[in-house]
């Protein structure tokens, strides 16, 4: 692949953080305001690391909306195909830290679900030769979900390489855990690049073993593919040889972000270097760079914060 755009397409949003410890978020009374969205943070990576990237997504014509443009500017992420809703607001989650060590989440979902064909410079995307599709909020219910599996098959059709992360959250499905996997099943299918933690695995192909559920996601579409494993490294294969890339080892604080930083990282190489993706030894060289820029991230607190630049990655 030569040198070009990597577009990412789905979720931007705003992430308010409960700063007070061990507390519901009724009884919350300090927030943080954080950027989120798993697409967002993988076009930040990009861009962090030097090469090309683009965001497409929609926020609301509000002081989040321009807080959120504004941020990703700052990482010198191209911001052109942002859509204002005149309507809706900005999408925003709330979460906090219960005692008990699990999360207490609302989700007011506004403008980013609203992301119609029409938003979308279709000249500006087909400049792209890499185009991430980032799920979490994406295959939800709303117009952006048909915008992100229409786009999938334009992709597919035009040629252009496609990356797919379905970025599952427990928060967001409510016990719609079947219609999450029929619609990431739909997505793989279109897909070139597939990336999934370990659970996600499981939950899609209902098969435990790594091996196995890797085989399946072959199976529906998919060329290459990574598990994302933790500390254990990163589980490999384009469907003829498979590998667990190790990751190096670091004090761990923070691990919000970690996956987008691996896709993010994953997809740099592909746009920025000259890789025969028929080479698994090439491939293994991608990952093991993609752990270390995701282990990185692993040691500082935040996830747009704690992206490191190339120059820090070596």
């Amino acid at each position: 692949m030569t040198e070009k755009n990597v577009c990412c397409i789905g979720e931007l949003l705003i992430d308010m953080y409960c700063t007070d410890v061990d507390v519901a978020l009724k009884d919350g009374d300090n927030f943080k305001k954080m950027a989120g969205g798993a697409p967002a943070n993988v076009a930040a990576t990009i861009a962090r690391l030097g090469g090309s990237a683009s965001f497409a997504g929609k926020v609301g014509k509000d002081s989040f909306g321009d807080f959120l443009i504004e941020t990703l500017e700052q990482y010198d992420v191209n911001t052109n195909m942002i859509s204002r809703d005149e309507a809706l607001p900005t999408t925003i989650a709330f979460v906090s830290l219960t005692a008990d060590g699990e999360r207490d989440f609302q989700f007011n979902r506004g403008a980013d679900k609203n992301l119609t064909m029409a938003d979308l410079s279709e000249d500006q995307i087909l400049q792209s030769n890499v185009i991430h599709f980032g799920s979490a909020t994406a295959l939800l219910e709303g117009e952006t979900r048909n915008t992100y599996l229409k786009w999938m098959d334009k992709a597919s059709e035009t040629g252009i390489y496609i990356s797919f992360d379905p970025n599952f959250r427990q928060d967001l499905w409510n016990k719609n855990e079947e219609e999450f996997v029929r619609l990431s099943k739909e997505a793989i299918s279109r897909a070139n690049f597939v990336k999934v933690s370990h659970e996600e695995l499981e939950l899609i192909t209902n098969k435990k073993d790594v091996s196995e559920g890797v085989a399946e996601l072959h199976r529906l579409g998919a060329d290459l593919v990574t598990v994302t494993m933790g500390k254990e490294g990163s589980f490999l294969s384009n469907g003829k040889e498979q590998e667990i890339v190790p990751s190096i080892e670091v004090k761990a604080i923070d691990a919000t972000g970690a996956g987008d930083a691996f896709i993010g990282a994953v997809l740099y190489k592909f746009a920025n270097s000259e890789i025969d993706m028929g080479d698994f030894s090439q491939l293994k060289e991608v990952v093991r760079f993609a752990n270390k820029v995701g282990a990185v991230v692993c040691t500082k607190i935040g996830s747009l914060t704690a992206l490191p630049t190339m120059e820090e990655v070596k």
